[in-house]
């Protein structure tokens, strides 16, 4: 599918996707540890090391990070069952209802921008979000 179109449009694809990321940001400031609750609610329970590693910080970093999380109740920490040196960190109720605040704040904020795009159409927002989910989760079709 590749050529000079599809190749730009790709990228704007990409940067869009980002600026939408940051402009969420800034309008409402998410809680410090938001993206490791995402990472969280989209892989399951994960090691600090993996956790690190998934969101490109040091593990140092990723471990303050979790023991915020935890004071917070907003994560657990519970002995790795099959690595007695390690942990799994995993969501809490608290840390779901945290998150749903979260995506309930993007989603405002999104509603809002389109309110006033009177040139776009509902249609025109589910093919986006076709698009970006066919992006991020890929389909194993076509693949031998």
């Amino acid at each position: 599918m590749s050529n000079p179109d599809t190749d730009g449009l790709s990228s704007d694809l990409s940067v869009y996707a980002a600026r939408l990321v940051r402009l969420v940001r800034r309008e409402h400031a998410p809680s410090a540890g938001s993206r490791v609750l995402s990472i969280l609610d989209e892989l399951g329970p994960l090691g600090i090391t993996a956790l690190a590693q998934v969101d490109r910080c040091s593990q140092p970093t990723m471990t303050g990070q979790v023991r915020q999380l935890v004071e917070t109740d907003w994560v657990t920490k519970t002995p790795h069952p099959t690595d007695a040196r390690s942990s799994l960190v995993d969501l809490t109720d608290a840390g779901r209802a945290e998150l749903r605040r979260i995506r309930r704040l993007s989603a405002a904020l999104v509603t809002e921008r389109l309110a006033r795009r009177t040139d776009l159409s509902l249609d025109d927002l589910a093919t986006a979000v076709a698009v970006l989910q066919a992006v991020v989760e890929p389909s194993s079709e076509g693949i031998s």
